[in-house]
């Protein structure tokens, strides 16, 4: 795997050892410009990068109707949940989330560290000062001498990157810069999907809680029925203990929504980067109706969109770079060094005259023996480049499968929503009819208690249906890398002006694709192509 340059010494001349060259002016001009030329047509040694190949299924499993170019993911976030609410709620998360300023910060520890990888491309100057007072020995007859003695000097020191090591330590920092900047638009677009998952789940707490509760009127009104029978002497015990049991079976359920709800709040609000506290709401669960087919793209699209398949990727790129770092320490460094400054017994001299000592030298230095360092730092950094790439295979094909999870979960959604919707219907029915058969003396209010009894967990149910079919939504968003073709900023500020202004709230005609999910018309996903065109 080792790729590299060779260098020829000129005929008739053998390239000295570690031998330090004094030269002359013309001469130092001439060999440094000849040093600059090789460096700058030196090619760096070691494996030079290509993606590790990933077969990409033609057909995502799970997905209706034929493969198009347009994806969910095409859209910004503020067009795909289009309830103001949210998406002041998205806005604001984008502002505080403490997890998303970490990692802003994290991306700038390692854009600056390009910097220092990079800096040992160029020339170190130094300033060198020094003092002292000595007294020198005579052996003549000649009486000793104490003088002073003043030094004041810049110090140049290169090293010609020949063999590409600094620049492949560059590429590594490079890499792993764009690897936190992936790792940060993957925090982004977690933090979008977590706060919208979070604000559905909420309503459908709601809307749970608002079932328990009408649940339970209607079996304390069944109790306080059974309850005047047996007080007037119609009624049996058995009556009444069956409609007591039947409004605790709804009312337990109150409290542990209560505290769901509440335990929900707080995590958007932390989120949201604020103390725990309530969370405002916009339409109820029943205004935001279900998704129809949401176009998904190519699978081969994940491995540029998705954010943690790109971090994968970039990691790889780093581990490869690295490689070629340990390859160009078994060679040669080859560098030059130079001094100019002043020698004065007298401090106020140092300053006042042309420098009286010059030098520069050229340097050649290589390992002989390392004991078998050398060759096991590149063996661990083939290893770390094995274990990047299979890592980089494995996140890609965790890419496909839980886009193909979101699919077919919610396409079974769809059918458990319809039968779930026929059960609720039946059982409402039931309450109906037994209700008349009550009042007509054909039968006694069991049959309208075990009717109401089997109708609560049916509609509790058919909430939660409904709710996974919104955030099911959601988790497609974020399974496709969505918002991908968003620059950082256009998250952290075009987004937020967006998501403000009201024109926001209507998407152009050619933007609408995808969206009834969360409120927009149901035709919006009828022409996935013509909806996602730019």
């Amino acid at each position: 795997m080792i790729a590299g340059c060779g260098l020829r010494a000129r005929p008739g001349r053998r390239p000295s050892g570690s031998a330090a060259l004094h030269l002359g002016g013309t001469e130092a001009r001439f060999v440094a410009g000849a040093l600059a030329a090789l460096l700058l047509a030196g090619c760096a040694v070691g494996p030079n990068y290509k993606r590790p190949p990933i077969t990409s299924p033609e057909v995502t499993r799970g997905q209706v109707g034929p493969t198009e170019a347009a994806s969910l993911a095409d859209l910004p976030w503020w067009q795909v949940f289009q309830d103001p609410v949210l998406q002041q709620l998205v806005a604001e998360a984008i502002r505080g989330n403490y997890d998303l300023q970490t990692a802003v910060f994290r991306v700038e520890q390692a854009r600056q560290l390009v910097g220092v990888a990079r800096a040992d491309l160029l020339p170190q100057v130094e300033y060198r000062g020094a003092a002292s007072r000595q007294r020198s020995f005579q052996t003549t007859n000649l009486p000793n001498e104490t003088f002073n003695l003043f030094l004041g000097s810049f110090n140049l020191a290169w090293e010609l990157d020949i063999w590409g090591r600094i620049r492949r330590a560059t590429e590594s920092a490079q890499a792993d810069y764009l690897s936190t900047e992936a790792f940060r638009r993957g925090v982004l677009l977690t933090l979008v999907s977590d706060v919208a998952k979070a604000y559905f789940e909420l309503l459908g707490l709601d809307r749970e809680l608002e079932i328990a509760r009408l649940s339970t009127q209607t079996f304390q009104s069944t109790l306080d029925l059974f309850t005047r029978q047996y007080e007037g002497g119609v009624g049996t015990r058995l009556e009444v203990s069956r409609g007591a049991a039947a409004v605790e079976e709804a009312a337990v359920t109150i409290p542990d929504i209560e505290r769901a709800i509440v335990a929900k709040e707080n995590q958007l609000r932390i989120l949201l980067g604020r103390n725990p506290g309530p969370i405002d709401r916009g339409a109820p669960l029943a205004e935001h109706p279900a998704a129809a087919e949401v176009p998904v793209g190519l699978p081969a699209q994940l491995l540029e969109r998705r954010p943690d398949v790109l971090q994968a990727e970039h990691a790889v790129v780093a581990a490869n770079a690295d490689v070629g770092v340990a390859v160009g320490n078994f060679l040669p460094r080859v560098g030059l060094t130079s001094l100019y400054g002043g020698l004065n017994p007298e401090v106020e001299n140092l300053v006042k005259g042309a420098g009286n000592v010059w030098a520069i030298a050229g340097t050649l230095t290589g390992p002989i023996f390392q004991g078998g360092r050398l060759l096991a730092t590149y063996r661990a950094s083939e290893a770390a480049w094995e274990e990047t790439v299979r890592e980089y295979e494995a996140t890609a094909i965790n890419a496909f499968a839980e886009v193909s999870n979101a699919l077919v979960f919610q396409e079974k959604l769809k059918e458990i929503r319809v039968r779930q919707e026929r059960k609720v219907r039946a059982l409402q029915e039931a309450v109906d009819i037994s209700l008349e058969r009550y009042a007509a003396g054909q039968s006694t209010y069991f049959e309208v208690l075990e009717a109401q009894q089997q109708l609560f967990p049916a509609q509790l149910a058919l909430t939660r249906t409904a709710r996974d079919q919104l955030t099911v939504v959601v988790l497609l968003y974020r399974a496709l890398g969505g918002g991908w073709n968003l620059e950082t900023e256009a998250w952290t500020a075009d987004g937020l002006v967006a998501a403000a202004e009201p024109d926001a709230q209507e998407p152009h005609e050619t933007s609408r694709v995808c969206t009834p999910a969360l409120g927009a018309p149901t035709d919006a996903l009828c022409g996935a192509a013509e909806g996602l065109a730019p």
